[in-house]
């Protein structure tokens, strides 16, 4: 489990971003880039991390799912997963 700090870190950039996202896809648009510079930081897409919604665990991490490849396995095995089950031949 990831520390809580952490977690709660991504999840303010998180807002962030969407608060600037349509700000700073205008100023992108028209070039603006000294007002694009006087942003906040963590208004930018690329200052977030992918992380596990359950875990906070970085590494690892499946995008389709939004969860790490430990957690993805143990929901899987329950049966928690729609259209997910485990593979035998």
């Amino acid at each position: 489990m990831a520390k809580k700090s952490l977690i709660a870190r991504n999840i303010k950039k998180e807002r962030m971003y969407q608060k600037y996202a349509t700000k700073r896809a205008q100023l992108k648009a028209d070039g603006d880039l000294e007002a694009l510079q006087k942003l906040p930081r963590n208004s930018s897409p690329t200052r977030r991390k992918n992380q596990c919604a359950f875990t906070g665990r970085s590494k690892g991490y499946l995008r389709a799912f939004g969860m790490s490849r430990i957690k993805f396995r143990e929901l899987a095995n329950e049966g928690m997963i729609p259209g997910i089950r485990k593979s035998s031949w």
